[in-house]
């Protein structure tokens, strides 16, 4: 079954449709002329609402840097720095102690010295006194033998005096029987000889 049209209501219809579309495109001509093309954040009617969200941001994050980060952040900075001055602190006390522990060093180690030269020195004084007195009777025992070995020598030689008077004396008597063939006296050679002696 065809429908039939009218040629007239088809032209009216196709007439609408055209004017409609004229006005479309004149509305949105009219519509990017009054924006003035571009991007809308640009655009002067936009920036009311751009500075009111810009504000709210401001002050948020004002707040939150004000009353969460900015304290969190002195709190770190304020233990860092009391750890700082603790470390340094503990530092000066433990250099305090080493230079008290080196000074107190120092002290007991001047005193052995000390110490070590009187022992020495009386080590070297009780040495010396021991040689002195070993020297000392040495000496003596030596001047007793000399003494001793004297008196011998002296008793020998006069041992060998008289004994060598003696001997004289006898050689004097034979030289003398040999010489002249008497017998000579005896006494009167001994006397001769002890007086040349």
């Amino acid at each position: 079954m065809a429908i039939e049209t009218d040629p007239a209501t088809t032209h009216s219809v196709e007439n609408a449709a055209g004017a409609s579309a004229a006005s479309v495109g004149e509305h949105g001509a009219t519509t990017e002329a009054a924006h003035g093309g571009g991007l809308p954040q640009f655009q002067f009617q936009h920036w009311g609402g751009q500075i009111a969200y810009l504000l709210v941001l401001f002050v948020v994050l004002y707040v939150l840097m004000a009353k969460v980060f900015g304290p969190r952040m002195r709190r770190v900075f304020d233990e860092r720095e009391s750890t700082i001055q603790g470390a340094l602190s503990s530092a000066r006390s433990v250099q305090a102690e080493a230079d008290a522990q080196a000074a107190a060093a120092q002290r007991a180690l001047a005193e052995a010295r000390a110490s070590a030269q009187a022992t020495a020195a009386q080590a070297v004084a009780k040495a010396s006194a021991n040689t002195a007195a070993r020297k000392a009777a040495l000496e003596a025992e030596l001047a007793a033998r000399q003494a001793e070995a004297e008196a011998r020598i002296q008793a020998a030689r006069e041992a060998a005096l008289v004994h060598l008077n003696a001997v004289a004396t006898d050689a004097a008597v034979a030289m003398v029987e040999k010489l002249t063939g008497a017998k000579a006296p005896r006494d009167a050679l001994a006397a001769a000889i002890n007086s040349q002696g």
